[in-house]
């Protein structure tokens, strides 16, 4: 699977360009409409966005299906909401720590996975998911399965105050924007070469000398730590940290929304985070059944393109 190449007689790049300056004037939009619901659910948006994101490096590109990636988006929130309780509100200081953990997490629950293909991939990840899952319940001194409120944000000076929900969403937005940044040079470089190269025929790239763990479980561990930074503004958005951020249901969203924006591809996260959040939102204030409705969708989706929303443009184009 090839990463995305450049035209601007494409209508994607248009599009994409479209999407992220809306993404910019969503503050300016939310106060003319006269409330800040739609800039805590931009801001939702996004951060589910940079979290699929992370997911889309081993699953779009490395082809790695991991059930576990909500575990650092848990992992990341934990650590915020923790130290704040401890009256720890350097965020730069608890991003540290997050990253560090989060590496030692990947590493281990990495090599571990990827002593397997397939199938037993998706069920160790899983199983290391639901393993902290079940550990943040048992943190009764930090609320157990009612989860733990966050007593102050971080604190990311010289950065402005996150109380602030327009400082907030820039922050989440500009980090989206690194991390789009970051796959996309990844992806075009020699290591994403041989990434997408394990993908697409693992026996020819052996016998060429690359070493397969080498690479994947840099991805992985790569992918862990934008979840785990997503766990962090997640964190300082709802100003809580729940057991809820890493369960199974979580990675099934992350996957879903790589699914349904378009796996192996840069756009795909932002896409699939703008359309899956808008239509639960919508569907759920109209029917009670709004998650048949969605499955509907989804299953259409698939059958039209198995690169989700955004291969569908790819197929309308036309061959230069």
């Amino acid at each position: 699977m090839f990463p995305e190449t450049v035209s601007w007689r494409s209508p994607r790049p248009w599009l994409a360009s479209a999407i992220l300056l809306l993404l910019l004037l969503v503050p300016l939009l939310s106060q003319w409409l006269g409330s800040s619901y739609y800039l805590t659910f931009a801001t939702r948006i996004v951060i589910f966005a940079i979290a699929a994101s992370g997911l889309n490096l081993v699953l779009g590109y490395g082809g790695m299906i991991s059930m576990g990636h909500a575990l650092y988006v848990g992992l990341g929130a934990y650590v915020v909401g923790i130290s704040a309780t401890h009256g720890f509100a350097s965020g730069w200081a608890q991003l540290l720590v997050a990253l560090a953990l989060a590496v030692s997490v990947a590493v281990v629950t990495g090599l571990v996975s990827l002593r397997t293909r397939g199938i037993g991939f998706i069920m160790i990840t899983l199983a290391f998911n639901q393993m902290f899952f079940f550990l943040a319940i048992s943190l009764k001194q930090y609320g157990g399965d009612d989860g733990l409120s966050l007593v102050e944000r971080s604190n990311l000076a010289p950065l402005p105050a996150l109380d602030n929900k327009t400082n907030l969403y820039y922050l989440c937005l500009a980090t989206l924007l690194v991390v789009m940044a970051l796959v996309w040079r990844l992806v075009h470089s020699r290591f994403g070469s041989v990434l997408r190269g394990f993908q697409a025929n693992e026996r020819r790239m052996l016998a060429a000398g690359f070493p397969r763990v080498r690479y994947q479980l840099s991805a992985y561990v790569l992918s862990a730590l934008i979840c785990t930074v997503a766990g962090m503004l997640q964190a300082n958005l709802t100003a809580f940290a729940s057991p809820s951020y890493m369960s199974w249901q979580a990675s099934g969203e992350l996957i879903l929304i790589v699914v349904l924006g378009g796996m192996g591809t840069i756009m795909g996260p932002v896409v699939g985070a703008v359309v899956l959040l808008v239509l639960e939102e919508l569907l759920s204030g109209i029917t009670q059944h709004w998650m048949t409705i969605m499955g509907i969708a989804i299953l259409l989706v698939a059958l039209v393109s198995q690169r989700g929303v955004w291969g569908v443009l790819r197929r309308r184009e036309r061959p230069s």
